[in-house]
């Protein structure tokens, strides 16, 4: 399955906030988007799940033009994980979690068995079921976070939507998260994911962009697309990438520059 975007622009009340986006992710791929806060990233994810409407160009799911697609039938192709934010009411972390169950459920059904099994499961594939009886809202932002992901995965999309999904997570649980994504991308799940870290691109060996003047869509290879040049001319700021071998592989870090040379 491919997930399409055809010369896309997108914004709130007429207003275009991103312009002349195209690109393709396919099943099994991981899309990392990256940019300064505020350049449209999420104005885009809300686009692509239907929350918005495009301004011009088209979104395509599967082949079908996701403007001709009820969000439900969106739902099921692609789980969208959030930032986390404090919820309004207290619920138990499982019921959380089935609440992702909603696009497999009958409109006038309530969730049974079988959706609490399901969400059992992904609660103990990531390393969770110790908190499926806590109350959401007496979560840490981390843990939050984490059910988040969950919620999502119940669903048993072909895709995940992320944004910034290692936001409030530890060191460690930045790992579980990344090793998951990769996992799942392995699995043949098509991952489009949000991040302030260039590193995590590298790492899931992703496909990226980088969204902002002076260039304004650049896509492509990871390598290809985050390189000092790029990233100091979107950030307005110099920046240094690095690669270091390690162990038969390269890590790479990408780091900004807090003195110049010529000072």
């Amino acid at each position: 399955m491919i997930i399409e975007l055809e010369n896309l622009s997108c914004g709130y009340n007429g207003r275009v906030v991103v312009t002349g986006v195209s690109v393709s992710v396919a099943s099994g791929e991981i899309f990392c988007l990256l940019g300064p806060n505020g350049i449209g990233k999420t104005t885009l994810f809300k686009t692509i799940l239907g929350l918005l409407p495009p301004i011009g160009g088209h979104v395509f799911i599967g082949g079908r033009n996701a403007a001709k697609m009820s969000p439900k039938e969106i739902a099921r192709v692609i789980g969208y994980v959030p930032q986390s934010r404090p919820p309004p009411f207290s619920f138990r972390v499982s019921d959380v979690i089935v609440m992702g169950r909603i696009s497999r459920i009958g409109t006038w059904s309530a969730p049974g068995r079988p959706d609490y099994v399901a969400a059992e499961d992904v609660m103990v594939q990531l390393g969770i079921a110790h908190l499926r009886d806590k109350l959401y809202t007496e979560l840490s932002g981390g843990e939050r976070q984490m059910v988040l992901f969950a919620r999502a995965l119940v669903s048993e999309p072909s895709f995940l939507m992320m944004d910034e999904p290692t936001s409030n997570l530890d060191f460690g649980n930045q790992a579980v998260v990344l090793g998951n994504i990769k996992r799942f991308a392995a699995e043949g799940m098509g991952v489009i994911m949000t991040s302030h870290f260039p590193e995590h691109a590298f790492l899931c060996g992703a496909k990226a962009a980088l969204m902002g003047p002076p260039s304004g869509f650049l896509v492509g290879e990871t390598p290809e697309i985050i390189t000092e040049e790029n990233m100091s001319a979107v950030y307005d700021a110099p920046v240094a990438v690095v690669s270091i071998p390690y162990r038969g592989a390269d890590l790479y870090c990408c780091q900004p520059i807090l003195g110049r040379s010529d000072e």
